[in-house]
Formats: C-alpha cells, structure tokens, sequence
C-alpha cells in the first residue's frame, strides 16, 4: 500500500470535495492550525503569538488553544518558558544517585494531560487530506482516558462533533471532564472492564466503525501519534536535559515511558538517534504482555495492555521493565495526603516545593518514575548520569482513585507511620526485578505478539505488519512531518 492510502500517512489531497468543505468550514471559525515544527520549538516560533493570546483561559474551548499543545507552557498554561517544565527527583526521594527528570505534561491545555498532543498529531493528517470531513464525520477516539479527551477538545475547538470510547472503570475525574465537553452524553462509550481491557474498546470502535460518520482515531495504530512525539516531546526533552548539563558532565542514559498507545515512547528513538541513549517500556507487573506473553489486571491509568501497539518500535526498544500497579496506587497516597507529605518532609528531608511538586505526577508519571529507578539500579548509575522521563498527566487527576486505595490495602486508615512502611516498600524497596535487557531474540518475540492483534483482528497486512521491523521505517516516517506541515501552511493561506 503506497503511502498516500495508507491511513494516518496521507501526504496529499485524498478528497477534494471534503477538503474544500472543510476549508470553508475552518474559514467560518477563523482557524489557524498550528505547525508540527511551531510545536517543536515554540520559544523560537510562537512567542509573539503567546503574548498576543496571554489572556485566554487554557481551559476554555478557544481556538487559540491550539498554540499551546506543546510542553513550553509555564506553570500558569499561558506563558511560554524557554525551558518545558519538569521536576529532577533527588536522592532523597529515588534512593538512587543517578538524576531523574521529569517533563511535567499537566502544563498542556485543557486537559492537563499530554496526550492533547497526540491528538492533534493523529487528527492532522486525516484533515489535510479531507479523509476526515469536519462537516459529516464525527471522531472517535478510543483510550484508556487522557487520550479521548485530548480528541474531545481538539474537535470541539474545530468546531465538530466526536466521540469517546473508555473503559468504565476509569477515574471519576475522566468522566467528570468528559461530561462538560462532549455535544452529547451518548457521545461517551463506556466498555467493560478497566486499564487492560483494551480489546472491548476495539470492539465498540468496531461496532461504531458501521456507522459511515464515525472516523476511527486509534491511537495504538496512528502513526501521527509517533511522529508528533519524536518530533515535538523529543526535542523538548532535550531542551531539558541541555539545561541541567550546562557544564558538560552529565551523560544522558536512557528515556523511560509506559506502554500506552506507544507515541510517548517515539522520544526515545529521537534521544537514541541524537545521545545514544537506551529506550525503556515500562508495564504493570500484574499484566506482564511484553514482560512474559501474560495477562491480567491493574490500575496504572494510561498504558493500555495486553497487547502490542502497531506504532510501537519493538526492534529499538533496549528494556521491558515490570512495576507493580499496587505501588503506584500507594505512592500515590505517600505523594498526595498530609500523612504521606508529612513523613517525606520529617524523614526524607524533602523540602516544600519538592512536595508541591509530586501534585504533578499521576498514577502512569509514578509508574515510569519507578521504571526510571529500576533501570538506574540495574545500570548501576551514579551522579553524573540521568534518566529522562515523563509525567502524562498530574495528581488531580486521581483525586477519587486515594479513597479507593486508602480502603483496598489500608482498611481505610493510614497513617505517617504507614506511609513510611509504604515508601520504604515500594520506593526504596524497588529492585531490579521483572526486567528484560532485550536481545534479538526477545525483541523479536515481542514483535510476533502484535500479530494477533493487528493481523489477525485488526485487519492490517501482512506487509504493512512486517515492515515495521526495520529501523528504515520509522526513521522515514519523520519525512512526513514537513509534508504535513505544508499542508497546514497551504491551508492556513487558503482561510485567511
């Protein structure tokens, strides 16, 4: 299949008629889009526009919005900052000697949560090509939850209808979200199960798929979702690390992030192909799919599993790394209660805007903190070398998810001194356990697990399947990211 047919890869006008419909669509709105490079270096490219639109509300459904889908927003979500935010864990924290930083993804808007981003890289090119007809096509974006958001809040500044498909046993806080920015509440598709039932939520997209309005968005199998983060978090990640290694001396290690839809993880392959750098998938030990071929349940929200996401770079992946869903669920606690601030400030000697900031990291930010930990223990890292990671989304998201941990593994208490027994258990008792250092052999287990998946139920072809086993590929499809951003400056032209 040649790339212009390929879904997700369009790089020319596939439908006129929808293109010239949404062109005159997007002229009623007065819309600009934003370009993928714009994103990728907004100090340089957008600090006039982030002046001229300093006064709008980062939460609110405006158009202006769209400027600020990139990692340069400043803790307010108006300003822009030179540097993306981010938090550098210390020892006091990690028990390791080796840095680990973190870009903090709830400064993005409207959803505080990263994935906004991606959204918006998987809808742009359905867009351009007029694959995606503003005017008669609603978008479905099915997720784990912060995913489906992000395409509920980019449609709805397009100025069109969309729908969210997501496991029902996802955080309150999703719902509640969900429910003030959808045009309807049918619009919100709850499947059975929670974080691993990914599969039902394939199966309502299938359901959704007969109806010829609805334009499945699969984050999993969107290749916009890869391209937007190598070529957008990447960089912003760098900008990071260049300003903490001023002086030279530190040494970037690896880039850690979750499974998930696998778009997060295409940063990895910008800092292997700029650092060296190693690329860590992180999964819950109680659903171990890439760790062992297993199966199961947990409640890290945001790395959807027991599958192997198409845009998933298997063959550049260095290390699987298992971390149990049951520590997130008590860090959480540690991180966000009195009674857990209260021991880490006492006993940890952590200052207060250390503990300000661990408001900033949800329950998938803790797993890949926790991933980052094993890895610097496993490597034996010391003070010079750092570990890069990301937190998707931040602590509010998750407010309803501390009662429910307070009761599954407190009986409803705890307590300063239970929260001490529970950082040193699964913070500082983190081990090198249920990892992998991939060889070739286990990568390309891996890989062969995603047919069953994609080949098999998906429909993809055999081909199309295979030839994702060469580096070659994903390093092509960053070709697309200035044909994309062509189109948008075509379009941008044709609606002022």
């Amino acid at each position: 299949m040649s790339p212009d047919m390929t879904p997700g890869l369009e790089r020319d006008i596939i439908d006129r008629d929808a293109y010239a419909r949404n062109l005159s669509h997007m002229r009623r709105l007065g819309l600009q889009l934003p370009l993928i490079a714009d994103l990728a270096d907004p100090p340089s490219r957008l600090a006039e526009k982030a002046r001229k639109i300093a006064q709008v509300d980062p939460d609110s459904a405006d158009v202006e919005n769209l400027f600020r889908v990139h990692w340069h927003n400043g803790r307010d979500r108006r300003s822009l900052v030179d540097v993306p935010e981010h938090v550098v864990l210390p020892k006091e924290l990690t028990g390791v000697k080796a840095k680990i930083i973190v870009a903090l993804g709830n400064r993005f808007p409207m959803i505080n949560a990263h994935k906004v981003l991606a959204a918006y890289g998987c809808l742009i090119p359905r867009l351009m090509s007029g694959v995606f007809d503003i005017t008669t096509h609603r978008a479905v974006w099915p997720s784990t939850g912060n995913y489906c958001r992000g395409g509920v809040a980019i449609a709805k500044l397009l100025g069109c209808r969309s729908v969210a498909v997501l496991p029902e046993g996802m955080s309150l806080e999703r719902f509640n979200w969900l429910e003030k920015w959808v045009v309807d509440p049918s619009d919100i598709h709850r499947t059975p199960g929670t974080e691993s039932n990914v599969k039902e939520i394939y199966d309502a997209c299938h359901e959704l798929s007969r109806e010829p309005q609805n334009l499945i968005l699969n984050q999993f199998a969107e290749y916009g979702n890869y391209i937007i983060h190598r070529a957008v978090t990447g960089p912003a990640l760098m900008r990071i690390f260049d300003k903490y290694n001023q002086d030279g001396s530190k040494r970037a290690c690896a880039y850690v992030s979750a499974s998930g839809s696998a778009g997060t993880l295409a940063a990895g392959d910008y800092h292997k192909q700029e650092r060296g750098t190693q690329t860590c998938v992180v999964e819950a030990t109680e659903c171990p799919t890439l760790l062992y071929n297993g199966y199961g349940e947990h409640n890290i929200q945001g790395i959807g599993d027991k599958h192997v996401p198409l845009i998933h770079n298997v063959m550049g992946t260095d290390f699987v790394i298992g971390v149990p869903g049951e520590s997130c669920d008590v860090l959480n606690l540690v991180f966000n209660t009195k009674e857990g601030r209260s021991y880490l400030s006492h006993n940890r000697g952590i200052d207060q805007q250390m503990l300000a900031d661990l408001g900033d990291l949800g329950l998938s930010s803790i797993a890949n903190i926790l991933g980052a930990i094993k890895f610097a223990k496993y490597s034996d890292l010391n003070e010079d070398d750092v570990v890069l990671t990301v937190a998707t989304d931040g602590a509010d998201m998750y407010q309803s998810e501390l009662d429910r941990a307070r009761a599954k593994y407190f009986a409803g208490n705890f307590s300063e001194i239970e929260a001490a027994e529970a950082f040193g258990q699964h913070l500082l008792g983190t081990g090198i356990d249920h990892m992998i250092e991939l060889t070739r052999f286990e990568r390309e287990r891996i890989f062969n697990l995603g047919y069953y998946t994609w080949v098999e139920q998906q429909g993809t072809t055999h081909d199309d399947f295979n030839k994702r086993r060469d580096q070659s590929f994903w390093d092509g499809l960053m070709q697309l990211a200035p044909v994309w951003d062509g189109m948008i400056t075509q379009m941008n032209a044709a609606i002022r």
